[in-house]
C-alpha cells in the first residue's frame, strides 16, 4: 500500500466544510473532458473518491448516470444530501480497493477529482481497466496550489512560518510556475500498461480569501487536519496577524488543475 494511504481517512473530519471551502473546478475542464471522451448523457460514469460531491454535481446536472465511491462515512452522507435530486446518481460508502461492483458492471468513464493519488497503485489501474466498457476512458485531475509569476507575497512570508514549525516540505522556494510543472499523472498512467494517455490540459485560476476563509480551506487538507494542535494554532495565529496588516485583509491564492485523459490500452 502507498505510504500516503492512512492520511486519506482524515478528510472525513472535514465533511461539514469541504464542499464550501474547496474551490469549484473550472467549467472549461468539464467541457474539455466531454470533448476528449465524446461522452453524452446518459452515459454511466464511475467516480472514485467523490467526497461531498464536488465534481459529481456538475456532471449529474448534465444528466449523466453516476456511481460514486467514497471512503468516508460522513463525506458519503454529505454527498447523498447534495445529490438527492438526481435519481441516476448513487453514492456507495467504500474504498475503491475493497468495493465489489455488481456482476458485469461496465462504465463509460472512470474519473477521480483530487482523489486518485490516494488509491493503492497496485490495485487502481488494473481494477479500473476491468470496470470500463470497450473504448472507455480514465480521467483524473487535482486542484493544487499554483505559484505563477507575481504570486501573492503572503505565501513567501507564511512559508517561513511553516519551515520554522518543521512543517515545510524541504523543496526549493518558490515552486516552479504551473506551466513548468510536469503532468503529475501522465507518466504513472502510461507506466501502468493498462491505459494510453490521449490528452492533458492545464487550468490556472485565482480566488480571494479572508483569513477565516483561508483557514477554513486549510482545515480541509490532510496535512493540516493531522497537524499537532499547538502547531496549527501557532500557524493560524500567524496567518491572522499577517492578513490583519493588509488594508482589505485578503490574500490571492492561485489554483491549478491538470486534466489527464486516457483510454484503455486493451
Amino acid at each position: 500500500m502507498s505510504h500516503g494511504l492512512p492520511l486519506r481517512a482524515t478528510f472525513d473530519r472535514a465533511a461539514d466544510t469541504y464542499q464550501d471551502a474547496r474551490p469549484d473546478y473550472p467549467p472549461d475542464l468539464y467541457a474539455d473532458l466531454l470533448a476528449a471522451t465524446a461522452l453524452e448523457p446518459p452515459a454511466h460514469l464511475l467516480e472514485v473518491g467523490c467526497g461531498p460531491g464536488k465534481a459529481t454535481l456538475p456532471l449529474a446536472r448534465m444528466g449523466f448516470r453516476i456511481t460514486a465511491i467514497e471512503l468516508g462515512d460522513a463525506l458519503a452522507a454529505r454527498a447523498r444530501e447534495h445529490l438527492a435530486g438526481f435519481p441516476g446518481v448513487s453514492v456507495i460508502t467504500s474504498s475503491f480497493e475493497e468495493w465489489g461492483p455488481p456482476a458485469g458492471a461496465r462504465f463509460d468513464l472512470l474519473y477521480a477529482a483530487t482523489a486518485w493519488k490516494w488509491v493503492d497503485p497496485e490495485v487502481k489501474y488494473a481494477k479500473a481497466a476491468r470496470l470500463l466498457a470497450e473504448g472507455g476512458h480514465l480521467a483524473v485531475w487535482n486542484a493544487d496550489h499554483a505559484f505563477p509569476a507575481g504570486f501573492d507575497p503572503f505565501f513567501t512570508e507564511i512559508q517561513k512560518v511553516y519551515d520554522e514549525l518543521g512543517e515545510g516540505d524541504g523543496n526549493p522556494w518558490p515552486p516552479p510556475p504551473p506551466e513548468e510543472q510536469p503532468d503529475p499523472m501522465a507518466a504513472e498512467i502510461e507506466a501502468s500498461g493498462q491505459f494510453t494517455v490521449t490528452g492533458t490540459k492545464l487550468y490556472v485560476w485565482a480566488l480571494r480569501y479572508t483569513a477565516e476563509e483561508y483557514i477554513a480551506l486549510l482545515d480541509t487538507f490532510s496535512g493540516h487536519i493531522a497537524m499537532d494542535p499547538d502547531t496549527k494554532e501557532h500557524l493560524y495565529r500567524e496567518i491572522r496577524r499577517l492578513l490583519a496588516a493588509r488594508p482589505d485583509g485578503r490574500i490571492t491564492r492561485h489554483w491549478s488543475a491538470v486534466l489527464t485523459v486516457a483510454r484503455c490500452a486493451g
